[in-house]
């Protein structure tokens, strides 16, 4: 163990020098200083630190060419700087080469969300690709930003090139993000129209779509807990009703008796026209939203709306259960009041 006093000059010039080997003694002042006196009466100031997992010895300099108080200020910057990592610094790629590196080690999405996303940078990303990463300043992204129409889908696409010059940062390809310099892209943020009262309408106006198909879809839409897309791909393949299920998700009761009325004859739940499943059928959509007194309601909003009050449960039937609890509670009415 060091020995421990007050470092100044006249104990330090008179340290006895070891008959072999070295000691160490360390400042009360500054505990993190220390100093090496070897047996040829060198003496060296340094600090010790741990970095990644290894005890490192850095030296300061020798006294008295380094003075005490030199050596003492020097130790914050010193352990400061050897917990940073050293700056990585790599040949020079282009951005579409980046992307492809950031998309593999970066991106943890579903099959269809992935596939989403590189539709989206091939869309708005392309005028990108064939420059040099280190290169792209933040004129080039504004340029880019302010070409894509939709102030949603910017934010969404800022947000993204913000993610991808920071992983470029972080693996040496650039020094900083063009990025971090431009403003954010202002947002008109969508108020969703829905609520308890306006889903039970809702159900009222669904009621009386003529159509067995899109009747049965649309309250799908509700019973399903799953986005359209979802909704209307449904195959009869993916439903087991020995077990309530729809692939992994668990079936509602509800959604139970509406699909075993529906006729069994073909591969899509939902026929659309042309051999293929249902796709959008917003004009139908828009006059029940109409009806039911909400014409802005889109079908997605629905989704979220119920999304938004799920109790979620590890145990497949106690999810099940709280499903068809938060559906009873929704779409009850009291006739008492």
């Amino acid at each position: 163990m060091a020995h421990q006093f007050y470092f100044n000059p006249y104990i330090l010039d008179n340290l006895p020098a070891p008959a072999r080997g070295f000691d160490v003694v360390q400042d009360i002042s500054e505990p993190r200083l220390r100093m090496y006196i070897t047996s040829h009466g060198i003496k060296t100031f340094f600090v010790r630190k741990r970095v990644h997992g290894k005890d490192k010895r850095i030296l300061i300099g020798k006294y008295p060419a380094t003075d005490i108080e030199e050596a003492r200020s020097a130790v914050p910057h010193i352990l400061e700087n050897a917990a940073k990592k050293p700056p990585i610094r790599r040949k020079k790629i282009t951005f579409y080469n980046f992307l492809q590196l950031y998309l593999k080690n970066k991106v943890r999405r579903s099959e269809d969300s992935y596939l989403k996303l590189v539709r989206t940078i091939n869309r708005h990303l392309k005028d990108l690709f064939d420059i040099k990463i280190c290169d792209i300043t933040p004129a080039n992204i504004k340029t880019t930003i302010q070409n894509i129409n939709g102030a949603a889908i910017a934010g969404r696409v800022q947000e993204l090139l913000q993610s991808i010059f920071n992983y470029a940062i972080e693996t040496g390809y650039v020094k900083n993000n063009p990025v971090a310099t431009l403003a954010k892209v202002p947002q008109q943020r969508r108020i969703r129209p829905l609520n308890k009262s306006g889903l039970q309408r809702l159900v009222h106006a669904i009621e009386s779509v003529t159509d067995p198909i899109l009747r049965a879809a649309f309250f799908m839409l509700i019973y399903g807990f799953a986005p359209r897309s979802k909704i209307f791909s449904m195959a009869w393949t993916d439903l087991d009703f020995n077990h309530d299920l729809w692939g992994d998700r668990p079936l509602t009761d509800r959604a139970i008796l509406l699909l075993q009325d529906l006729p069994q004859d073909g591969q899509w739940v939902f026929p659309g026209r042309g051999g293929i499943h249902l796709s959008d059928p917003r004009t139908t959509w828009h006059r029940v939203a109409t009806a039911a007194g909400i014409p802005d309601l889109t079908m997605d909003d629905v989704h979220k709306f119920l999304m938004r009050r799920v109790i979620w449960a590890s145990d497949r039937e106690d999810f099940r259960s709280n499903l068809n609890t938060l559906l009873d509670d929704l779409l009850y009415i009291d006739t008492s009041i």
